[in-house]
């Protein structure tokens, strides 16, 4: 039954963004006109498209490695080649899903089936999401301090959007520190608020739900100690995380330069971009569809000129979201084909 929910919801996530992609080109077709659109792509960089292409390359080879670093401190004989599977079936399922939520249960997944235990694949995923959320607040917060007023300037409501995003997440980076240092704290603040919740009708069940955080809380609490004591392993992925993060967000300077503009500096691209994702993040929508497309609009509008911004969208989305769902459907395929295969020769 849960299978079958899933699949469900899969397909309305995939056919939604499929009626999107056609919004995008046919909104793109009236705005630019096919003379225009044509003229634009003839003079296109081919160097810097492909630069856009090694980005994302590179993007998920250090996010591949993030997790084989992490994977091989409780698997030694952990494979590279199998960490890219799983992270690329992650960002399939990230494109596909609100909020990027469907990613890690099917990397998951994934990882039991490589033969890893549930509560050690839990684990590898949780510590390498800590990372990967904690570098992007210091990445985001070292943007604001410098940046920020530079970008209440240019784009003041949007600018504020993106601030709020930080402080979020910032927040949940807080929480989950605040667990790993002194889970009891956290517990019993959230006991009153269940029991509170409850007391008003609005939860019910408090007993029920405060046993599942407790445990949730004690594995990650156990996760955090486990942390401490790999700091080299720690140390790498977030190093890497802070490459990952760069080129990932240079992706829109490349495409940026690749309509042959200049006069705007790298630097405040991926400032730019940074904003961006952090706005992007809260949008209940598969691939932040729609509210990404006009996001990239109100904050690159005077970087791009009129007859390029529609063509740099498209061309950002190319790269950042259906290459993804390409690229992991793909594997996802073929991972499939040797489960089968695999499952075949067991059965022989």
């Amino acid at each position: 039954m849960r299978a079958k929910k899933s699949s469900i919801k899969n397909i309305v996530n995939i056919s939604f963004i499929a009626i999107l992609t056609i919004g995008v080109f046919v909104y793109t077709l009236k705005a630019d006109g096919i003379e225009n659109i044509i003229e634009v792509i003839k003079n296109v960089n081919i160097y810097w498209m492909i630069a856009g292409l090694v980005c994302m390359i590179l993007y998920w080879l250090i996010e591949s490695l993030n997790l084989y670093i992490i994977s091989k401190t409780m698997y030694k004989d952990q494979k590279f080649i199998d960490s890219f599977r799983v992270s690329m079936i992650g960002q399939l399922f990230n494109s596909i899903t609100p909020f990027s939520s469907g990613g890690q249960p099917m990397q998951a997944v994934n990882l039991v089936k490589e033969g890893k235990r549930i509560s050690d694949s839990a684990n590898i995923l949780l510590i390498k999401f800590i990372v990967y959320q904690s570098t992007l607040v210091i990445y985001t917060l070292i943007i604001i301090l410098f940046k920020f007023s530079y970008f209440k300037g240019l784009v003041s409501n949007f600018a504020n959007l993106a601030l709020i995003g930080f402080l979020v997440n910032f927040a949940v980076i807080i929480f989950l520190v605040l667990i790993g240092i002194n889970k009891n704290i956290v517990l019993n603040v959230s006991k009153a608020f269940f029991k509170f919740m409850a007391k008003i009708k609005i939860l019910r069940n408090p007993d029920e739900r405060i046993n599942k955080f407790e445990k949730s809380v004690d594995n990650f609490h156990s996760n955090f100690k486990m942390m401490k004591k790999e700091k080299k392993a720690i140390t790498q992925t977030v190093v890497l995380s802070i490459i990952q993060h760069t080129v990932f967000f240079a992706v829109t300077y490349m495409v940026y330069r690749a309509f042959s503009l200049s006069g705007t500096s790298f630097i405040k691209i991926i400032s730019a971009q940074a904003f961006l994702s952090m706005v992007m993040a809260f949008i209940p929508i598969p691939g932040a569809g729609i509210a990404a497309e006009g996001g990239f609009h109100i904050m690159f509008r005077s970087f791009f000129t009129p007859q390029t911004i529609n063509m740099g969208i498209l061309f950002w989305r190319l790269y950042t979201f259906y290459l993804p769902i390409i690229v992991g459907g793909i594997v996802m395929v073929l991972v499939k084909r040797r489960e089968k295969t695999n499952g075949e020769m067991l059965n022989e």
